[in-house]
């Protein structure tokens, strides 16, 4: 028999709880750090585990996100609308106060929304943006205390699930990618004005949801070689206007740059030249309405294009577009507070104009130098054709000074009217000017007012097609004031509202993209009645007798136009469209303007 007394009891059974205590606190410790390898491990890319040589697909990126979605609060992903490929699109939020109501966050916080893949063979911001939202939820990266970031994590989504090694002919990888049009075949980032797609629509959506404060399209692009991996297509700043223009120009892209090249990566506006040397020159592109940043910036948004250099190794590109996006949410966060009070000053703004520019032109006589990075080139004999054709030395590096033509200047403008009236049967303009958030009014009854009306007195068609239309360009009007009619349930469109621009732009029919020039309007341009010469012969001699100034007229072109007085048709059709048989509706541009004077 053993015999201990209590005092040994109590110090053996002390000691063996600490040794307890001891082991279960290693074991947890073991159990975390394998907890957190595996999250590691499932949080890794497939674009790392390939070693950057491979982008993920639509599925893998979709997995991705919603497995972080589960594991980190501040990360949530939603789905939003349709796209022509049949999958929704989906929206991942990052806020480090999990808190997801854009109608709230907007009015404190800065928010940046990135679109990736709308053209899927750029899927540099595909990688990027997965990496970055992966780094932001394991807190690799300082969380911002004024920045919500939001990612549309592939937009062509057709044209993603339509992957292929060889459509980006001049590209230095990835390994396979996405294809550029998207499941009906249209190039996305065209479509932002005209909305021909199921994809667009949707962004629209997401877009007045949203509400961003700056807009950040990822893409890869080459027209010339040089040195950078990444390019800036800011949105063009004489265009965005007022002071939130002056500010993108002076501060906001200055800061981007030096921070950047603070953190090693040198950036340089996107070289706009195609088969030309940079050093000659070149100037910044005018993003219309049609591209994302140009509708973007409709509503004072700061928009912008990363677009790297295809001929650099892709994991250099994905790495760079990853310091891009990292950077431009570092300087926001400073910088939040400014951001938001040019937004906010927008609509006290907009009470001042008077005009509205409807086309632009380069200021050659303001200009900025680059310190440009290039690669010498040399005109040599092409071993294939044996014509000239452009070399670039990767060898001889160089420095130079590069004019660059980045100040544009209204070409022309219209005086802004008080407001325009469309008629109920043009349900395709109301369809999107309801998508896009415009306010109207539908008018009671039928009523008649004086208004401004426009002929459309010359414009150009392309002679091919151009995605899904034959577009009408350098068009031209002539206005009057008339007498109109207006029926019940047709619409009243106001310009003072949040969304002017976009109004201006789409009812305009000179503007560049305007509903007129995307084919909106069609119908007007073809003449339903038109006369027989053998019947119209004697009637047009009764209209020549009854008025004379006009026969003095029709003489005078006879005369004078020698294929005009050889032309018999011709002349009985000058005839015609100069009586009161020539109908009305023929070229009259079927949207009127109530001038600001009209009371």
């Amino acid at each position: 028999m053993f015999n201990f007394d209590k005092g040994f009891i109590r110090i053996y059974f002390a000691n063996f709880m600490k040794r307890l205590l001891v082991f279960i606190l290693c074991a947890a410790l073991i159990s975390c750090e394998n907890k957190q390898e595996d999250r590691k491990t499932e949080f890794i890319t497939p674009f790392e585990s390939a070693e950057g040589r491979k982008t993920a697909t639509y599925t893998e990126a979709l997995d991705f996100y919603i497995a972080l979605a589960r594991e980190f609060p501040e990360i949530n992903i939603q789905t939003i609308g349709e796209t022509d490929s049949g999958h929704p699109l989906h929206v991942v939020t990052y806020n480090p106060e999990a808190d997801f109501n854009f109608n709230k966050i907007g009015q404190k916080k800065t928010i940046i929304l990135i679109n990736n893949g709308i053209h899927p063979g750029e899927s540099d911001g595909v990688d990027a943006s997965m990496l970055l939202f992966r780094d932001l939820g394991l807190g690799k990266l300082p969380a911002p205390k004024n920045v919500v970031v939001v990612s549309i994590p592939i937009f062509n989504i057709g044209g993603a699930l339509n992957r292929n090694s060889t459509s980006r002919v001049n590209q230095n990888g990835p390994e396979e990618y996405g294809f550029r049009g998207n499941s009906k075949n249209y190039d996305l980032n065209r479509d932002f004005i005209k909305n021909d797609t199921k994809n667009t629509r949707t962004f629209v959506e997401i877009f007045h949801l949203i509400k961003p404060d700056i807009f950040i399209d990822t893409h890869v692009s080459n027209g010339a070689d040089y040195q950078y991996s990444l390019t800036h297509l800011f949105t063009q700043h004489n265009k965005l206007g007022d002071k939130i223009g002056a500010y993108l120009q002076h501060e906001f892209k200055p800061a981007i740059e030096a921070s950047l090249s603070e953190d090693g990566w040198d950036i340089t506006p996107f070289v706009n030249v195609y088969n030309e040397v940079p050093e000659n020159g070149f100037s910044q592109f005018m993003d219309h309405p049609r591209y994302s940043t140009g509708y973007t910036t409709l509503w004072g948004t700061l928009g912008m294009m990363l677009e790297t250099h295809m001929l650099k190794p892709y994991e250099q590109r994905v790495k760079g577009t990853y310091a891009f996006l990292n950077r431009v949410m570092l300087v926001a966060e400073t910088q939040s507070k400014k951001i938001k009070e040019l937004r906010d000053d927008l609509g006290n703004n907009r009470k001042n104009w008077s005009h509205y520019p409807l086309s632009w032109e380069i200021d050659s006589t303001r200009t900025t130098t680059l310190n440009f990075k290039g690669y010498e080139a040399d005109t040599i004999e092409s071993k294939v054709t044996g014509l000239p054709r452009l070399k670039y030395d990767r060898s001889k590096p160089y420095n130079k000074k590069v004019t660059y033509y980045d100040t544009f200047m209204p070409k022309d403008s219209v005086t802004i009217p008080e407001a325009y009236i469309v008629g109920k049967a043009w349900n395709k303009v109301i369809d999107l000017m309801d998508l896009n958030k415009i306010s109207y009014s539908i008018v009671k009854e039928d009523t008649a007012l004086m208004a401004e009306v426009y002929k459309i007195k010359d414009y150009k068609t392309r002679g091919y097609a151009y995605e899904g239309h034959y577009p009408h360009y350098n068009t031209m009007v002539s206005c009057s004031k008339k007498q109109v009619n207006l029926y019940a349930g047709d619409y009243i469109i106001p310009t003072d509202q949040s969304g002017i621009r976009y109004i201006i732009e789409a009812l305009e029919p000179a503007a560049v993209d305007s509903f007129f020039n995307w084919n909106f309007f069609d119908p007007i341009l073809q003449q339903k009645e038109n006369f027989s010469p053998y019947v119209f012969e004697d009637l047009a001699l009764k209209i020549l007798e009854n008025n004379p100034k006009l026969h003095e007229s029709f003489q005078f072109k006879k005369d004078t136009d020698e294929a005009f007085s050889q032309n018999a048709y011709d002349q009985l059709h000058w005839i015609y469209i100069k009586s009161k048989y020539y109908e009305a509706a023929h070229l009259l541009y079927p949207v009127y303007r109530i001038p600001k004077d009209t009371h």
